[in-house]
């Protein structure tokens, strides 16, 4: 048995220390409040608070929409990639990496910028209806098309890596010499070997959207993460509490999911 190195030990317990004494602290704000000693309130208040399950519902909404488009655009992509134009695979990296360099703040300046001037030059075109629809604060699908921006370099790295551990020509050609039209190659042959990939990427994409607040407040919407920020004003115990289960909530999702594709690699290999 392998020596264990102490410096690893070291570090794992800094960066243990680093996140869970902020997330204990924070727990704690949640529960004790000063002359009443300790109180489960902030947690029991929550399904009850106002604007809290509309929200929610609000970004697992957008969630599944983005996840769907992410994978609907990334993955038919990355494979015809892999298979018929393998030299474009860096400009592709270079594009799918360029929302990390932009910032968000950039992003939904532009894009409020962009829809502000699409009803005042396009009001008498049917293009004007389509700035409204977007709009919708039932649900605004131009957030939508922000998150699908924002993933791209989640998606593209998550696909690549498991592109990169199966031979997607040959399966392809197995398909496809069994008389399977391209879609169903794709479908039957490529997806179920990317299943890990494809729950990292929906993973991801979920946690990016429910966490995202600086295009959805400055375009004036109120997802989960926005309402989050704005209860604090007033009930600032609430929101910890709402902050400190929804991170052990993507913990647990993490965790599942980690445990999911080591089930799958084993039987894979069995």
């Amino acid at each position: 048995m392998a020596r264990l190195n102490p410096w690893r030990w070291c570090v794992l317990a800094c960066a243990g220390l680093y996140f869970l004494v902020p997330l204990a602290a924070s727990a704690v704000f949640t529960v004790d409040v000063p002359g009443q000693g300790v109180t489960f309130d902030a947690y029991t208040h929550i399904l009850s608070a106002d604007g809290f399950l509309s929200s929610l519902l609000l970004s697992l909404e957008l969630a599944a929409a983005t996840i769907a488009a992410v994978l609907l655009l990334m993955v038919p992509a990355m494979v015809a990639l892999r298979l018929g134009a393998p030299k474009l695979r860096p400009v592709v990296d270079v594009v799918c990496s360029l929302p990390l360099v932009v910032p968000p703040i950039a992003l939904a300046a532009g894009m409020g910028t962009v829809l502000k001037w699409g009803p005042e030059h396009l009001s008498r075109t049917p293009l004007f209806q389509t700035f409204v629809a977007i709009q919708n604060p039932s649900f605004p699908f131009v957030l939508v098309l922000a998150y699908v921006v924002m993933a791209l370099p989640f998606a593209y790295r998550a696909l690549d890596a498991g592109l990169r551990a199966i031979d997607v020509p040959t399966l392809v050609e197995a398909a496809r010499s069994c008389g399977a039209s391209w879609p169903q190659a794709l479908v039957r042959a490529v997806l179920p070997n990317l299943r890990g990939a494809l729950l990292n990427t929906s993973f991801l994409t979920l946690a990016l959207v429910l966490g995202e607040f600086t295009v959805a407040q400055l375009l004036g919407f109120q997802p989960f993460a926005v309402w989050i920020v704005t209860v604090s004003g007033s009930q600032a115990q609430l929101s910890v509490a709402v902050s400190v289960l929804s991170l052990l909530v993507t913990w647990a999702l993490l965790l599942a999911l980690a445990g999911f594709g080591g089930r799958s690699r084993t039987a894979s290999r069995g």
